[in-house]
């Protein structure tokens, strides 16, 4: 499929859901993009494509970072992080702290989760102003990791989050 066509079809599919979850934002429900078989492979190989070959491990940001990371991993034989929210992981863990609209959050991974030099690809379902994913680069990085890029199926453009993002950022669709 090619990436004009894998667009469409995340847009096509995206589901625009208002004013959830408060009033004035408009939601991007990538659900129904995650139960179409056809659209999930798609999605799947393009999020690889252009790191194929360059990457030991893939992460994912929880939740649906996970769903992304697992196809992927699969996919292209290679083993699967998950970056968590506080409070998730049994053992001893590394953590990385960032400012929220209206507060902080952090995102955690276990301090052994792999070798020093592992090439990381890491994957979300959305990049909007930043704040994870550029938590989630850094959060690698400390952990010894190289992160070789961050792909999302869908970025919110007018959000300015790429510009956060300390790493190279390849996105599926642009809205």
């Amino acid at each position: 499929m090619t990436p004009s066509n894998t667009r469409d079809l995340i847009l096509s599919s995206c589901a625009s859901v208002p004013d959830f979850p408060k009033p004035g934002v408009t939601f991007r429900d990538l659900t129904p993009v995650f139960a179409d078989p056809t659209a999930f492979a798609a999605v799947t190989s393009a999020l690889i494509e252009p790191f194929r070959g360059g990457f030991d491990r893939v992460a994912g940001i929880e939740a649906r970072g996970f769903i992304l990371a697992a196809a992927a991993a699969y996919a292209s034989g290679t083993g699967m992080t998950a970056v968590r929210k506080p409070g998730k992981l049994p053992r001893e863990v590394l953590s990385e702290s960032y400012v929220l609209e209206y507060g902080t959050a952090a995102v955690e991974i276990h301090r052994d989760e792999f070798p020093p030099g592992t090439r990381v690809l890491l994957l979300d379902d959305v990049l909007a102003t930043g704040g994870t994913l550029a938590a989630a680069v850094r959060l690698l990085e400390r952990a010894g990791a190289e992160v070789v890029g961050a792909g999302v199926v869908l970025e919110l453009a007018g959000l300015g989050g790429r510009a956060a993002v300390p790493a190279s950022v390849h996105a599926l669709a642009t809205i």
